[in-house]
């Protein structure tokens, strides 16, 4: 298991005018809160601000933080969690104590709207980064040597970090945890924090569709509760209708609207992320964990884990089990995952599910 040096443990973390709390709540939580239960060092983290005292946040409360600039810029990860205003130019000091941390070899990491501060200080030039969907197309136009990509959670180049909307700087948090101290850690983590370890996809699932309700049918329900259990079976709509004994065309439709989603699309998600613990704490061949969890063929699986997941799976078992970076960011291209895999492009399109 990775541990981490004294030298290596400290954060910091601006707070800025106009603070949601919650975005410095993420930080703190993952970072500050201690945890004597894991038995390994923890991290030590500091709020700074620009200038050290009253920092005014939303909703009337004030943050007061003796902790500046120069604080700021010694710690080992740096994290911006947002700015002001988008549309102004961060100050000259702030812009001044990330390149004195970037040079000294800081981690430095945006959530959200923060990147507008990395790219102000010339941090993601040339580099692939993400922000909140909604800044995505403003940081592409002020900022046009910058990759933009608003499809995904969090991009990792390594020495600089940016995540999409507030609550996918925590998937960047655990991520950096997972880096640290392992996939172990990360996950106990994840438990304690009531969510997932990893979550499937980007932010362009937020974008296009809302957060759907569980489901207000009970048939339906029972049907999914039935599948889950038994995801290892032959399992088409015509079963679950059958489970929830109403016709597949109405089932179809009481799926969709208690869900959002069809049940095979459903299905396919559920048996992907029933994969990711055999990938990340077993070593079976990945043709056994496709069938264990309920795909015909490993081709089927590859390319479903890709779809999902945006990597495939032997590179997200290289990840999460050792603790390592997948080159750029979580979502790798798939073509060339593919490749490395033995999946062709054509072998790659195979929709059939049982």
């Amino acid at each position: 298991m990775p541990t981490l040096g004294p030298e290596r443990r400290s954060v910091s973390v601006l707070a800025y005018a106009g603070m949601s709390v919650f975005e410095t709540g993420i930080v703190t939580e993952v970072f500050g809160l201690p945890r004597p239960e894991f038995d390994l060092p923890w991290y030590d983290l500091t709020i700074c601000a620009e200038r050290p005292g009253s920092v005014p946040l939303i909703g009337g409360a004030c943050l007061d933080t003796p902790h500046g600039l120069d604080v700021f810029a010694r710690a080992s990860t740096v994290i911006v969690p947002g700015v002001s205003d988008v549309t102004a130019a961060p100050s000259p000091e702030l812009i001044d104590a990330l390149h004195r941390a970037h040079q000294r070899g800081a981690r430095i990491m945006s959530i959200c709207s923060g990147a507008f501060a990395l790219a102000a200080a010339g941090l993601l030039d040339g580099r692939r980064a993400t922000t909140h969907w909604r800044y995505a197309d403003l940081l592409r136009r002020r900022y046009p040597t910058v990759d933009v990509d608003p499809n995904v959670l969090y991009v990792d180049h390594g020495d600089v970090l940016t995540s999409a909307g507030s609550a996918a700087g925590l998937d960047l948090c655990l991520h950096i945890i997972r880096q640290d101290h392992g996939a172990t850690i990360a996950n106990a983590v994840a438990r304690r924090l009531v969510t997932q370890p990893h979550r499937d996809g980007g932010q362009a699932q937020f974008i296009e569709t809302p957060v759907t309700n569980a489901p207000d049918d009970d048939r339906v329900a029972r049907s999914m509760d039935w599948a889950l259990a038994h995801l290892t079976r032959p399992i088409t709509v015509d079963t679950l209708a059958q489970r929830a004994r109403m016709s597949p065309r109405t089932y179809l439709r009481h799926f969709a609207r208690s869900t959002g989603t069809s049940p095979i699309r459903w299905l396919i998600n559920q048996r992907v992320q029933a994969s990711l613990a055999l990938l990340e704490t077993t070593n079976a061949p990945i043709e056994h964990i496709a069938t264990a969890v309920g795909f015909d063929t490993s081709v089927t699986y590859r390319h479903h884990f890709s779809h999902t997941m945006r990597t495939s799976p032997a590179a997200y078992r290289r990840a999460f089990r050792t603790g390592t970076t997948p080159t750029g960011s979580v979502a790798l291209s798939v073509a060339k995952d593919r490749e490395t895999n033995g999946v062709t492009p054509d072998q790659g399109a195979a929709p059939d599910v049982r």
